[in-house]
């Protein structure tokens, strides 16, 4: 129990990414503060630790299905992952979101109002994660898989530019935690994407997008935080 409670949250979904349902549930932050233990958590928030874990405990004792162990693949194929899988999801999502957040603040702004800050900051998500991918990109992932390269063939690479990979890391993590502060205004001002009864089909659309965008943020940040990083940081202490 006590190893259990001295646990990072980070820990408990790199390990099985279903535990993540768990942390949303009682509104524990696994991506961006994922360095927190279950007892820091619990005495932060108020929660009793013992129902917690034993939440944890049922979802970890049952069976996955097809849980995807993230843990086991190498690094390039990782940041290939995140590239094809999250980054494009954003590229591909945010023009079609500005457009439908767009009309509702026209049509409905009147007698919603909230909708103009729902689009005032969803716009500022779509600007930095514009430049934070384009980073990762253009520069971090290319060093992770030049290390990783250099590991295989057992050899050493040149510190880069920018240092140690701690440096463009803690850039990223910075990043990822203005990310999440963000999209949990966007979640207070919508009440958790609550429709109210005027609600048209893109209206309906609309907030159902904003869910899915964040729930896609979320794992797309723990694979950073929880998973590349850290091996990313293991990996350079082989290599250098």
């Amino acid at each position: 129990m006590e190893a259990l409670m001295n646990k990072q949250i980070g820990e408990f979904v790199a390990e099985d990414y279903r535990t993540a349902a768990v942390f949303s549930k009682y509104g524990i932050d696994f991506c961006c503060k994922g360095n927190r233990t279950i007892d820091e958590v619990c005495t932060k928030k108020g929660l009793d630790k013992t129902v917690l874990l034993d939440n944890l405990s049922t979802v970890l004792n049952t069976q996955p299905d097809q849980a995807i162990d993230y843990r086991s693949w190498p690094l390039d194929l990782l940041t290939d992952y995140i590239e094809k899988k999250h980054h494009r999801y954003v590229e591909d999502t945010v023009p079609v979101l500005l457009q439908f957040l767009d009309k509702l603040r026209r049509v409905h702004g009147e007698r919603h109002p909230e909708l103009f800050k729902v689009y005032e900051l969803f716009t500022e998500t779509a600007g930095a994660l514009s430049q934070h991918m384009k980073k990762e990109e253009l520069v971090l992932f290319p060093y992770i898989r030049k290390m990783f390269k250099a590991k295989l063939n057992d050899n050493t690479v040149e510190a880069s530019h920018f240092g140690r990979v701690e440096n463009p890391i803690t850039v990223m993590k910075h990043e990822h935690d203005e990310e999440g502060e963000r999209f949990r205004e966007i979640a207070r001002t919508t009440d958790n994407y609550t429709l109210p009864q005027d609600a048209c089909n893109t209206y309906r659309v609309a907030f159902a997008m904003l869910d899915e965008f964040e729930k896609d943020l979320h794992l797309h940040i723990h694979l950073e935080n929880n998973i590349l990083f850290p091996g990313a940081v293991k990996l350079q202490e082989t290599v250098l």
